[in-house]
Order: structure tokens, then sequence, then C-alpha cells
């Protein structure tokens, strides 16, 4: 997929890009069936207290729904159309199955219209398709994989993003995360092959803090910038450089400092933890 640039009329158009959405989707029109309105909350609690910092605003959405627990087995579907979805950062497929019931699915690179896609423990290994892992081969890239079995698609649903099934041993699979995490999932889970679209999305560049708006997010402020009554690392004579680790208002690390729970049931599911971003070394 190609990134689209702009004439350098303004400094917002002289840095930013955006996705050449023409190359990849089909249709702009949603599937009115599977669509609903969703009331912005801009990051509050059902109190009206801001639980979420910095959102608020942005462009009205619709949402779709989308079928993550491809629970439709041994019924064909045909691809319908690859379209856009602002709720996330990769694209949707809307299927039309043989009996005649039509749903969205997370698309898959590399999926066209007019392909056919089906869902069952027997199905073929192809991009598209949706098994529980105990029937996915070792090595295959997998999407939108169930934690537990029938609750829907929980890992691996943004943009780009694909993990690999690496091992099988009694009712366990092995997976790689793109974090670098690896931990086991029951063999019942459900996941989809492939890798997901719109890979080139991580080399867009916003360009302009309007588009960050348009988004929904609001600008960020420093904590040392805060009076002392709003932040923990505010206040102090002159330009201060906060006086304790860096933190959130609610005073929880906010870089390098442990914040799991250690009694979290899926700490013991992890066999390797995620790479720090930051340095490349495995956080243990």
């Amino acid at each position: 997929m190609a990134i689209r640039l702009y004439k350098p009329t303004s400094a917002g158009r002289r840095n930013g890009s955006v996705i050449d959405y023409k190359a990849e989707l089909t249709t702009t029109t949603p599937e009115k069936s599977l669509c609903k309105r969703i009331k912005k909350h801009s990051g509050r609690n059902h109190h009206g207290r801001t639980t979420v910092r910095f959102r608020g605003g942005g462009a009205r959405r619709i949402y779709r729904m989308i079928d993550f627990k491809r629970n439709k087995d041994g019924v064909p579907a045909r691809v319908a159309s690859i379209e856009y979805d602002p709720n996330r950062s990769c694209f949707i497929s809307l299927l039309h199955y043989a009996d005649g019931e039509k749903r969205y699915i997370l698309a898959p690179n590399g999926i066209k219209v007019g392909e056919v896609v089906e869902s069952g423990v027997g199905v073929e290994p192809k991009t598209g398709n949706a098994m529980p892992l105990s029937s996915v081969p070792v090595g295959v890239e997998v999407h939108n994989i169930e934690m537990t079995a029938g609750q829907g698609g929980k890992l691996v649903r943004s943009a780009g993003g694909s993990a690999r099934l690496m091992a099988k041993e009694g009712n366990w699979a092995t997976i790689i995360l793109p974090s670098g995490e690896m931990r086991m999932v029951r063999k019942e889970c459900r996941a989809t092959i492939g890798q997901l679209g719109n890979i080139d999305l991580q080399h867009v560049k916003i360009g302009k803090a309007g588009r960050k708006r348009h988004m929904g997010r609001k600008g960020h402020v420093r904590g040392k910038a805060m009076n002392p009554v709003a932040h923990p690392m505010g206040g102090g004579e002159g330009r201060s450089n906060g006086g304790r680790h860096p933190c959130s208002p609610t005073g929880v690390p906010a870089k390098g400092g442990k914040t799991r729970n250690p009694r979290n049931p899926n700490n013991k599911r992890i066999i390797r933890r995620r790479k720090n971003k930051r340095s490349g070394q495995l956080v243990l």
C-alpha cells in the first residue's frame, strides 16, 4: 500500500502523510445493518469523573459491529468489500455468508474481494480462515486470538499485527506475540490465519497537532508544569526537574517501574516477557 505525501503548502502539510486508501479499499459506504451510533464519554466514567486524561472532541464516529468470535462453522462466506473503520487501525472486510447473513471481520493482509473464507475445526489453514489453535499448523502466522474459548479474539488486533504459533503440547499452545512476549493459550481458543492489513500505517506522520485533535486526543501537559495540587511532580521554584521518579497523577510509576499486579492469573501463562522498546532487552 502506498503512502501519499501532500504538497508543502504549510508547516503541517510539509511533515504530514496519509495512507492512500484508494489503492486498498473497495467502498466508502458501510453496511447499515451492522452499524450503530456510539456516545462519546471523553475519558469519563459513569460518575462523570475523568479517568483517562487528555481525551475529548474529535470527529463523530459510527461503530461497526465486528465478529471477533468467528463461530459460524460450516458456512462459507464470500468477501464482499474491504472498508475503512474509524474505530481501529486495521481495515475490515464484509462477509456475505451462503445463508444470507452478513458480518464484519478484521481484514487480513492480501485478502481480495470475491475470495471465500470459512471457520471451523477442519477448514484449510489459508488466509482469512478461522479455527482452533489445535487445527493450526505449527509456524503459521495468526491474529485475532482468543484468551478464553468462545470469548472472542483479544490478542493481535491492530494494523500489521501477527503472532506465530511455535508449539503445541497437551492442552496448551505456545505463541509469540508481536511485542516479543511468549505465552501459552488453550488449544481450543480460536485464531484467524494470516497477518492483519494496513501494514504501512506505522510509516504515517501525523504532521500537525490538529490531526490528533480530530482523533479525539487533546494536548498532553507535563506533570512538572502543573501545581502541586494537580500532580505529584508539580510545583517548585523555577524550572524544577520534578523531584521524584516519573509518575502519573495518582503516583503510579510511568517509566520503568513495575505496575503489573503480581496476583494476575495470566502471569503464570507467560513464558517470556515482552521486549523493552527503549533498550531492546527482555523484561524479566
